[in-house]
């Protein structure tokens, strides 16, 4: 869990610095040949980079399984639990910054530089690299919980669907947000209706206090009366 922690952090501070350095530069005209070197190449690279990875972590998930998860030890079962709430700490993490961070700082990009293209620097990482990123990690922690633990394995958690796919269907809302600016609302006003998605699935992330109120209560049975008493002192 930390070294996902260490690794995100170190990516997206490079990412900022990255920005910083080549957004003045070379983010002004999207017509210039250096945007096209810096900053629709990152693009082009990203967005497939990011499928594949959605796709093979899925399909890894998937393929490893257990495939009698009924049969699983008591101990096997709470570590796996443990390692669901390391899973979502990550997806937590994950998320700060792509629909904290650099969402709050494409508020500050709109206020500051008249835009030419949809392809903004800021939305090129926002849109196009954090938010895959961690809707990845969403769906790999619902796969893992699907895969590995009984109580998820028969059938959906309501509250694991709602924090899995919720902060993931603002990808869509992206494609209404660059449509709606183009031909509707071209003033960036942050309370305008087009905006309202961003909120509306963005705030599903608070599903995740669902999610652990579950495993809460299947750590509790798996440790049972005296357990839970030898925890707590």
């Amino acid at each position: 869990m930390w070294i996902g922690i260490a690794v995100l952090n170190i990516f997206y501070l490079f990412i900022r610095i990255y920005e910083q350095i080549f957004g003045w530069r070379a983010g002004l005209d999207s017509f210039a040949p250096e945007f096209q070197t810096y900053w629709l190449t990152m693009l082009w690279t990203e967005i497939p980079l990011e499928l594949v990875a959605g796709l093979g972590l899925a399909g890894y998930l998937w393929k490893t399984r257990d495939r009698n998860v009924d049969a699983v030890s008591p101990r096997e079962e709470l570590r796996r639990h443990v390692v669901l709430l390391q899973w979502l700490t990550v997806y937590s993490v994950a998320i700060y910054w792509g629909a904290s961070f650099f969402t709050e700082q494409d508020g500050t990009w709109h206020m500051t530089v008249i835009r030419d293209t949809d392809f903004t620097p800021s939305h090129i990482i926002e849109f196009y690299l954090s938010y895959p990123i961690y809707s990845i990690m969403g769906v790999g922690s619902f796969f893992y919980a699907k895969t590995r633990i009984p109580f998820f394995a028969h059938g959906y958690s309501l509250a694991f669907l709602i924090v899995a796919i919720g902060p993931f269907m603002i990808i869509p809302n992206v494609g209404l947000n660059e449509w709606g600016h183009t031909f509707w609302f071209m003033e960036e006003l942050f309370v305008a209706p087009l905006h309202w998605g961003f909120v509306f699935f963005g705030w599903m992330a608070l599903g995740v206090f669902g999610v652990v109120l579950q495993i809460l209560a299947g750590v509790k049975r798996l440790l049972g009366k005296d357990g839970v008493a030898a925890l707590i002192g």
